[in-house]
């Protein structure tokens, strides 16, 4: 380990040190918004550290057994002769974790997950596939101990969506979902299609962090709140009373509507969650324009020429465009083993870091 990288891990530690200290201080005790920053920083310094005092552990066991091989005990050179490889394997592979610990990270990774999907081009045919990517991340979610909550949709009469948006509750939902944003194109033969030929449609995919309540300051005057009866497939009215909310952030013009609730107060709640998510996410893409463009890059026009996926049912495979990537299990990727394309694209996304770093 160069010293550079020594310096910073040292560092880290005695801020963790230091954190861990100011938790228990009742200035920060007592503030809700400074404890859980405190905390979330906390939950991400910690796999660090302990890597690091792993590390450390670990460095002085070597020291240890090439102490033994040159004090002339048989007994005790011959043990260290065995230990010392499977030692020191342990340390480069610690080593390796440290310095993923300190590339680039997002901060968001440990957020829940708001996620968007909207039918493009393909008519009824992109709605049905919008209900196939929503169960998909369902299943995702399931698999991994995380809860699916559906914030607002728009369903049509075939039991698609025109759009869906939902939240994806558990540590790390947007951190491993965060990859998903962009055009997903699927080749099949719809339902709706008599003579058997494969179409292609598509669908967009948004990700984005979650914000909490005390992040994102949203006054009741920058809100102007409006209420009409919620409307199901074809625009029939499903509700007699004023139920459905649309909140519109006056001073960023984000709109959020949510009616899947039969409460104006429960639906308020909900769009008041994706409207904070919204905000944060904007602000976030303001102070950065790398941001900013891949945000644009995820939903841009829902055309089939900007995919980053495609599911082709006839061929049983699914193609990550990204990463060149195929997989001939399309059956159980859309039933939420998603895995092998989340772990590639995380690994080149890594890659691409230390690639940048090292350059």
């Amino acid at each position: 380990m160069d010293s550079s990288m020594l310096s910073r891990l040292e560092r880290l530690e005695q801020d963790f040190a230091d954190l861990e200290k100011r938790m228990v201080q009742p200035e920060t005790l007592f503030d809700p918004k400074k404890m859980q920053e405190c905390s979330r920083r906390h939950s991400e310094m910690a796999p660090v550290v302990a890597d690091f005092r792993e590390y450390q552990r670990n460095q002085k066991e070597i020291s240890d057994l090439r102490e033994a091989l040159e004090e002339g005990d048989p007994d005790l050179a011959s043990l260290a002769r065995d230990e010392l490889p499977r030692a020191q394997k342990q340390q480069r592979l610690l080593q390796e974790r440290l310095r993923d610990h300190l590339l680039p990270v997002d901060k968001n990774d440990a957020r829940n997950a708001i996620m968007e999907i909207r039918a493009g081009t393909g008519g009824e045919e992109a709605g049905l596939f919008v209900s196939d990517l929503f169960r998909m991340y369902f299943r995702v979610a399931e698999r991994r101990g995380w809860k699916c909550e559906i914030l607002s949709s728009s369903p049509t009469d075939l039991r698609g969506f025109k759009e869906i948006i939902f939240s994806v509750e558990g540590r790390g939902a947007y951190g491993a979902l965060k990859y998903e944003g962009g055009i997903h194109r699927v080749q099949r033969i719809p339902e709706t299609e008599a003579s058997g030929r494969i179409h292609t449609s598509a669908a967009t995919v948004a990700v984005f962090p979650e914000a909490e309540e005390v992040e994102v300051e949203i006054k009741p005057e920058e809100i102007r709140l409006d209420v009409f009866r919620s409307s199901g497939p074809g625009g029939q009215s499903v509700n007699t009373t004023d139920s459905a909310v649309r909140l519109t952030h006056i001073p960023t013009g984000i709109v959020v509507i949510c009616q899947d609730e039969k409460s104006q107060h429960k639906n308020r709640a909900k769009a008041l969650r994706v409207l904070r998510s919204r905000v944060l996410e904007r602000e976030a893409q303001q102070r950065d324009a790398v941001e900013r463009d891949q945000r644009r890059s995820m939903v841009k026009s829902g055309d089939r020429s900007e995919k980053i996926r495609t599911y082709n049912f006839p061929q049983n495979r699914v193609t990550d465009h990204r990463i060149g990537l195929s997989i001939h299990r399309l059956e159980s990727i859309m039933d939420g083993d998603l895995d092998p394309i989340l772990e590639a694209l995380a690994a080149r996304d890594r890659l691409d870091k230390l690639s940048a770093k090292d350059g």
